[in-house]
This record gives C-alpha cells, sequence and structure tokens, in this order.
C-alpha cells in the first residue's frame, strides 16, 4: 500500500502501533475513533471488539503478564474510558506494559455538555503510570513514541493516550520516516540496570555468609523474565526460595528448593522465614498477603531488598540492604561474584535444602486426605490435585481474584521456571478469569506456545464476565475455564461465618445455576461436575477441545467453614481489638 499524501490523526496512531509490532487489541469504538478503527482495517491491526472495555483492559494485562509484550486496548470517551479504571489499576499495581487509546472530546466544544463527557482525565491519570494527551496532530508519532518508552521501561506499567476527537479526526501530512520505533520498546523490560558495585558485593558477602539464607520471590522476577536465572542462582548455592502469588515459578515448585507461598496462605515458608538469617526478598513489594498484615519477616530478620523501584525499600520494613536494580542483571552479576564460593555453599547447604524439601514433603503428606478426597461436593484441593496431575508443564493456570488465587497460590505446582501461574494479585479484582485466559492464549500464540490455557473463577466472576464468551467464541479461543460453584460470594461467605459465626450472612448468596447449560448457548463446551470422580475426564476434554472455550461447572462445598484454604488472621487481629481496614 502506497503512503497517503496525508492522514488523519486515526492512521497515525494505527501507524505507530504497528511500527512497535503491537497487537491484539481490544476496544468498543465510539464516533471519536472512528478514523482510528477505520486505518485498523485497512492497514491490518489486529483487533477484536470487546463487550465491556474494563474486560478488555484485564485481556490486554493478561497478554502483557505472559508475554511481556505491551498489551493494547481502547475505548470511546466517557463511559468507555471510566470503564477502563479497574483494568488500568491491575496493570499499574501488576507493572504489566501497556498503551490504552482513549477518545476524548472536540476541543472546540470541550465542556459545553458534550454527550458523554466527563472529566475522564483526572479520573484516568491516578490510574495509569503516566497519562498522555495529543493536542497537536504532528506530535502523534513523537507521543506514542513516548507512551511505549513509559510503559516499557523501569517497573513497567500502562500508560493512556487521550485523544480529542478533532486530532483523530483532522488531517496533516507525514513522511515514512516519522513512524521509527525504537525496537527496545517492544516489550519489557526494555531498559536494564544494575546496583553499585560496592552494594553487589556486599550483598554477595552477606549470602555467602549466612548458614540459612533463604529468597522471597515476586512478581518482579517474572516482569524481569528473571526466572530462569533465579532457578539457577538459587540451586547452584543452595538457597531455598519461598514465593508471593505472583511470584510462583521463580523456581520450579517441583524443585527440593522450593519453599512455596509465604504468607497469609503458606505451606512451610514461615516457619522457614522466622529461622532465616538472612532473607534476600527479590522483586516483592512485601505487600499485606505476603507479609501476613506485616508480620513477616519479623522485626529482626536481616533483609537484602532489590527492586527496580527505589520507592519500595522501606515501604514495609526497613532492608538492611537495598539493591536497586533490574532482576535478571543483578542475580547474574551476583552469581558471578559467588562463583567461585558456589560448589562449597552448595555442599555445605545440602542438609538445609534436604531438610526444605522434607518438610514440604511432610507438608504433602498432611494435606494429602484433602489433595485426594472423594468427598461431594467436590473438594477445591481435590480439583487443584488434578490440575497439578494433568496439565503440562507449558501450561498456564489464570487464578481470578479471590478463592481463585489463594487455593492456587497454595496448592498448585509450576513444574518449569516461568510465568505458569498468572493470577490478577495488582488489584485483585473479582472477573478477571474469562478475559485473563483469552489474553493468555493470544500471548501463547504470539510465543509460539500451544501450552493449553486453564482458568479458575468463582461463580460471581463469572456472572460479571460471561458476556464475553461471545468474544472468546467469536476469535475461536480455544481455553478452559472451571467455576467454582459455591451458590455464593464465597470469600465474603467464608469470612462473615469466621468474624459472626454460623447462618450470620448477609448479601453473600447466589441462586445455584447450572453454567454448562447456559455457555451452550454461546456455542461453547460446557461441562458440569458434581462428582471429583469426573473431574480428570472433564480436564481432558478441555484440553482436547482447541478452537472454542470450555467451561466445567464445578460443584463445591457451600459450607461457609470450609470455603477459606486456611484461617484467615485478619479475623484472629480483629478478634484482639486490632484495627482493620
Amino acid at each position: 500500500m502506497s503512503f497517503p499524501n496525508e492522514m488523519t490523526g486515526g492512521e497515525a496512531i494505527v501507524r505507530m502501533l504497528l511500527a512497535h509490532e503491537a497487537g491484539p487489541m481490544f476496544g468498543m469504538g465510539g464516533f471519536q475513533l472512528l478514523p482510528f478503527y477505520d486505518a485498523a482495517r485497512r492497514l491490518g491491526l489486529q483487533h477484536s471488539l470487546i463487550n465491556d472495555e474494563r474486560l478488555g483492559a484485564f485481556a490486554a494485562d493478561a497478554y502483557a503478564k505472559v508475554t511481556g509484550r505491551v498489551g493494547l486496548c481502547d475505548a470511546t470517551l466517557g463511559p468507555g474510558a471510566t470503564n477502563l479504571v479497574t483494568g488500568l489499576v491491575e496493570a499499574l499495581n501488576a507493572g504489566s506494559p501497556m498503551v490504552v487509546i482513549v477518545g476524548d472530546s472536540h476541543r472546540a466544544h470541550s465542556w459545553k455538555n458534550m454527550t458523554q463527557e466527563s472529566r475522564q482525565i483526572e479520573i484516568l491519570r491516578p490510574a495509569c503510570k503516566e497519562l498522555i494527551r495529543i493536542e497537536e496532530i504532528d506530535r502523534i508519532p513523537e507521543l506514542i513514541r513516548r507512551a511505549f518508552h513509559v510503559a516499557t521501561s523501569g517497573r513497567p506499567g500502562p500508560v493512556v493516550v487521550d485523544v480529542p476527537e478533532d486530532v483523530c479526526h483532522g488531517m496533516t501530512s507525514f513522511s515514512p520516516s516519522d513512524f521509527a520505533a525504537d525496537p527496545r520498546h517492544v516489550a519489557a523490560p526494555a531498559l536494564r540496570c544494575r546496583p553499585a558495585a560496592g552494594d553487589l558485593a556486599r550483598a554477595a558477602r552477606m549470602l555467602t555468609e549466612a548458614k540459612r539464607p533463604m529468597m522471597l520471590c515476586g512478581g518482579g522476577v517474572h516482569i524481569s523474565g528473571a526466572a530462569a536465572t533465579v532457578a539457577a542462582f538459587a540451586e547452584a548455592t543452595g538457597i531455598p526460595v519461598a514465593h508471593t502469588m505472583t511470584g510462583k515459578g521463580a523456581v520450579a515448585c517441583t524443585s527440593p528448593n522450593n519453599a512455596g507461598l509465604f504468607g497469609r496462605y503458606d505451606r512451610i515458608a514461615n516457619t522457614l522465614i522466622a529461622e532465616s538469617d538472612c532473607l534476600f526478598v527479590v522483586g516483592c513489594k512485601l505487600g499485606e498477603i505476603a507479609t501476613k498484615r506485616y508480620t513477616v519477616p519479623g522485626p529482626a530478620a536481616r533483609v537484602i531488598h532489590l527492586d527496580i523501584v527505589a520507592e519500595e525499600f522501606g515501604r514495609t520494613l526497613v532492608p538492611e540492604l537495598a539493591l536497586w536494580g533490574d532482576v535478571r542483571e543483578t542475580i547474574s552479576e551476583l552469581a558471578g561474584l559467588m562463583q567461585s564460593d558456589a560448589a562449597r555453599l552448595a555442599d555445605d547447604r545440602a542438609p538445609y535444602i534436604a531438610d526444605v524439601a522434607a518438610r514440604m514433603e511432610k507438608w504433602r503428606a498432611s494435606v494429602q486426605e484433602r489433595l485426594t478426597s472423594d468427598e461431594t461436593p467436590v473438594h477445591m484441593a481435590r480439583m487443584l490435585n488434578e490440575l497439578n496431575t494433568l496439565l503440562p508443564a507449558n501450561a498456564a493456570l489464570i487464578a481470578d481474584g479471590g478463592f481463585a488465587a489463594h487455593w492456587g497460590g497454595l496448592l498448585y505446582d509450576t513444574k518449569v521456571p516461568g510465568r505458569g501461574f498468572v493470577p490478577d494479585r495488582g488489584f485483585a479484582s473479582i472477573g478477571y478469569g474469562l478475559p485473563g485466559c483469552m489474553g493468555a492464549v493470544l500471548g501463547k500464540r504470539a510465543l509460539g506456545d500451544d501450552g493449553p490455557v486453564f482458568g479458575i473463577t468463582g461463580d460471581g466472576g463469572f456472572n460479571m464476565t460471561l458476556g464475553e464468551l461471545e468474544t472468546a467464541r467469536r476469535m475461536n479461543l480455544g481455553f478452559t475455564l472451571m467455576v467454582v460453584n459455591n451458590a455464593a460470594s464465597g470469600y465474603v461467605k467464608a469470612l462473615q461465618h469466621l468474624m459472626y459465626g454460623e447462618g450470620n450472612y448477609q448479601s453473600s448468596d447466589l441462586r445455584d445455576t447450572n453454567y454448562a447449560k447456559i455457555v451452550e448457548g454461546f456455542d461453547c463446551q460446557g461441562i458440569r461436575v458434581e462428582k471429583p470422580g469426573d473431574l480428570a475426564a472433564a480436564i481432558r476434554a478441555g484440553m482436547a477441545e482447541r478452537n472454542r472455550p470450555t467451561i466445567i461447572d464445578v460443584v463445591v462445598t457451600r459450607d461457609p467453614a470450609k470455603m477459606l484454604p486456611a484461617v484467615d488472621n485478619r479475623t484472629v487481629q480483629v478478634r484482639k481489638g486490632d484495627r482493620v481496614a
């Protein structure tokens, strides 16, 4: 296609997205962005209509999490723009690189009660890493380049590009050279840095001298693409690794170095943390759940904290040593500094690693009855155990907020280092499961990975989003979403049970619904599982269907006393009189 003498602002935006090898993109158009949509059609930008802008942001976020590439979505002005807020905050808190195009009112008509007009810039600005408003058509290439630069640098995040109607519809001349893109900013992290040499040397000494060092890994490991590097370092130097929900896969969960989830829902990690003489916190913000509401680690702990965002140091605890840098590059540098001692350290710490593995096996034995439970309704632990048994190493498990993430974080075992477990813990919003699966499928396609995508959501989360099955079916996306059907807003009901006792529930019950039948109306495969013995066949059927969604409606316990994977420590604090949010 020949280069036009003049083009609309909308076409210039599309050309800049294509220059950054961007796509797929989700959105719902309006008049303000019509030239953008027309150019997307003519120039071949992979764009799909979404039914809810929030879910388009979630799908773009999951795509970014799985690939490291920039996720894309768009919305028209007013309600379209404001519907993005929840998805933007997830990406902002989780460090997901995204560029979001938002239409806005015609500048000559602004603040004259334009239809759907709102103070959307003020609403969106705190929900994103940066908001860029394009005031001149000529600056579109420059400012879209800037959006990709910001989205992929430092801790990645979402950048909103606000485009007034007259800028999108207006015409101007460009030259082909205007649409150059820096290839470093196609994916995150675009730029990497290391801490000061003296700090690295000190960290190496602390880790070498420690008798019981331990790594606490968060989602920053995956943002940096550092899982293989972290796993190799931990194994070479004899250091066990515990992880947050987003950090799962920093080492394989099947590795003898794996100490599992730490914080509110732990296996063995919290005890090991208390026994450790040097904690190496890696790419972890040490938030409420990871620290069991700021009680783990204890006040006497020696902590080295590595993060790409200096503002995280001292937020929840003051480390003895702060390392400001990229995870992959920093761990690689430490591995080099400790190389001469690595073999000795691995030998000296072999009993320590063996003890960690033995404790993990003891924990597994203690929960074996639940993992293999034949009780009806289906036990959540049995469901996760079936996934552990049947899903291959290159599978991705998407976990919705609430139960899905907590049960999955505790019991799902990744088999290789990497981001095989994708929860929405940036904002922990309900409703991520279905759009998250959509984005993950597209992400795996982009990577040339044919591993299956599974998701876990609750019936409440599925109720919010099931209309997006139309989008997934229209796009021929093959994934399996397991709906944990407990006929309740289960997390709330379980907490009400703990706080106020049996029978004292308010606004936490749902109607018992057969979702397997409902999804057949979307031409999706629906399977209802009421007995644990039927789980394996349903999972295999889901993996076999690669061109449309499969929904497995799993009927689990209605007893709120059995819904949580462990006692929630917040209820203990409340009973002691502590103030909680």
